[in-house]
C-alpha cells in the first residue's frame, strides 16, 4: 500500500500526540529509564499538540505520513532556534515503531528538506539525542552532519545530552 504525505490538520493533533509517545518509548528506552518516559500520556502529549500548534502554526509546518487513513508518522518544521532566516528547523520527525525500516521516514525526511527549499531555507538544523544511535545514523545517511553544538534537555526526569546537526539545501 501507499504511503501518503499530506499537511496535519487540527484533526490529527491527538493521534500525532499518541504516535509521538509511542515513538519516543521505543526509540529511547534502551537508554533512558523507564519512569522517565512514563509521562507524558498520549493524552497528555495529544493536548501538547494541540496547544502548541494553536501558538504556532502560522510559523511552522505539519506534515501527516498515513497509510489508508492510519498515522504512520510525522514531520514538524519550523524557523531556526538561532534565529537565522536562511536556516530551517527540524523540530520533530517521528514514526509508528512498527513502520521502522520500511522506508517512510526516509520519505518524511525527503519531504521535510524540500519543503525547507520551498520555504527559501538554504540549511537546515536539528537536535538528537546522542545516545539515539539509530536516529544519528538515519540521519548521517540522509547527509546531516555533527555541528559541535551541544545542550542538555529534561525528558521527564532524565536529563539527556543533544547534539544539533546541520546540512545544507
Amino acid at each position: 500500500m501507499t504511503v501518503t504525505l499530506r499537511p496535519a490538520t487540527t484533526d490529527d493533533l491527538m493521534a500525532v500526540g499518541a504516535l509521538h509517545r509511542r515513538s519516543r518509548v521505543a526509540a529511547y528506552s534502551s537508554f533512558l529509564p523507564a519512569e522517565a518516559l512514563a509521562e507524558p500520556t498520549a493524552e497528555a502529549m495529544g493536548r501538547y499538540w494541540v496547544e502548541r500548534w494553536g501558538w504556532e502554526r502560522d510559523d511552522h509546518l505539519m506534515t501527516v505520513a498515513e497509510r489508508d487513513g492510519e498515522l504512520l508518522g510525522f514531520t514538524y518544521l519550523g524557523p531556526d532556534d538561532e534565529g537565522d532566516p536562511a536556516t530551517g528547523l527540524l523540530n520533530a520527525i517521528h514514526l509508528d515503531p512498527a513502520e521502522r525500516g520500511r522506508g517512510t521516514g526516509r520519505e518524511l525526511m525527503i519531504d521535510a528538506l524540500a519543503t525547507m527549499r520551498k520555504c527559501g531555507r538554504r540549511r537546515a538544523v536539528l537536535w538528537v539525542l546522542a545516545e539515539n544511535a539509530s536516529a544519528r545514523r538515519f540521519y548521517e545517511r540522509g547527509g546531516w552532519s555533527p555541528t559541535g553544538v551541544e545542550r542538555e534537555e529534561l525528558i521527564g526526569s532524565a536529563v539527556t545530552a543533544q547534539l544539533r546537526y546541520a546540512r545544507a539545501l
